[in-house]
């Protein structure tokens, strides 16, 4: 790296910095227009819309922002050093445009593996504070998908089956577990009033419990038990959940997450996958799109740096537009989430090489 080289990537660095600053200004104003509605109608506090939510709500924009912010810096400087003739002078000296795309690609990078780690990990300790605000607050918060009616799988052979569910206070009520042998012949039932979560011992306590033992001819035993401990391989977040819960994980604990949901035999997980697979895959589109900018602004054109930015928002666009338009067919499991997920990188990833292959060197 050539001190050059990193005059460059400074001046990546600021003009990120910048656009960050604006992009996170635009997103709170207008998020703020639309939900004003909300917030007065169920009386939100000023000082705690601003103070408290939108404040830990910047993590979660500039997670969003962040490959938009770090495309047009790279389209500005690369376009302004186009314009005045610098590029054709270091081409005719023998530099190469993969030389000059040496210092971008390696702020991209830099950039991808921090957002890697921001969305990974801090991102969701925000968010667990935005989650809990919108919850109160606004009439479009993520709503549990399963309250009433739950079942789950424990282990193999073992059925967890609950009434209702009730989060707040972490108590299930008109509970029964059932034990399969050979998942056909029950050969034990218990049936509770109420199920509740023990945070000391990390296990749930039955109540007012019926133990019914049966062999292949019938009923064997039954007894009755004020109070048991179980060994369920089940949790809390396991039986009410919401849409965006991984939204307030970390990776490791989103791994968990989605290991113990699958375990349990939760049904409709597209959404909840596709948020989990994005945390790997969406920071990859800040390399992309520097990428993709760089040989888009090393063409000197007719206009000057306007169109050089229009043509590059216009791929932005399209490229940020991709990402969501394929989402929902995860969520329905039309397509794998796994695939929805990289896909639209894939894509433009290919994109990038093509301009790079038709590019001058």
């Amino acid at each position: 790296m050539t001190r050059y080289d990193l005059h460059i990537i400074r001046r990546l660095f600021t003009g990120t910095f910048v656009l960050l600053g604006v992009l996170i200004v635009f997103f709170i104003v207008l998020h703020y227009v639309e939900y004003i509605d909300d917030f007065m109608d169920r009386s939100a506090k000023m000082s705690e819309i601003f103070t408290v939510y939108y404040l830990n709500f910047i993590p979660e924009i500039v997670k969003l922002t962040s490959p938009l912010a770090v495309f047009l810096a790279s389209i500005y400087l690369m376009g302004r050093l186009a314009q005045s003739l610098q590029i054709v002078a270091l081409q005719s000296s023998g530099v190469s445009l993969y030389r000059l795309t040496l210092p971008f690609a390696v702020y991209a990078v830099i950039v991808t593996g921090f957002m890697f780690w921001f969305n990974g990990w801090v991102v969701p300790k925000t968010n667990k504070t935005v989650l809990e605000f919108e919850a109160k607050y606004l009439k479009d918060a993520p709503l549990q998908t399963e309250l009433t009616n739950v079942f789950r799988q424990d282990r193999p052979g073992g059925i967890l089956s609950i009434g209702y569910f009730d989060r707040e206070s972490l108590v299930a009520h008109r509970v029964s577990l059932q034990e399969f042998e050979e998942g056909q012949v029950m050969t034990r039932r218990i049936d509770a009033i109420r199920m509740g979560w023990d945070p000391e011992h990390s296990n749930w306590v039955l109540h007012n419990a019926l133990i019914r033992t049966f062999s292949p001819d019938g009923l064997v035993s039954q007894e009755r038990v004020e109070m048991m401990d179980t060994t369920l391989n089940i949790y809390p977040s396991d039986l009410a959940r919401t849409d965006r819960d991984v939204e307030s994980m970390s990776i490791p604990d989103a791994t968990g997450h989605v290991a113990s949901l699958r375990r349990s035999g939760v049904a409709n997980l597209g959404r909840t996958l596709v948020g989990y697979y994005s945390k790997f895959s969406y920071p990859f589109a800040n390399l992309i799109l520097v990428l993709i900018a760089v040989p888009i602004a090393s063409v000197r054109r007719r206009g000057g740096q306007a169109v050089q930015v229009g043509l590059g928002l216009l791929v932005a666009f399209f490229y940020l537009a991709t990402l969501k338009l394929t989402e929902p067919f995860g969520y329905t499991g039309a397509i794998d989430p796994l695939v929805v997920s990289w896909l639209p990188h894939a894509l433009f990833a290919v994109l990038a090489l093509i301009l790079f292959i038709k590019s001058r060197k």
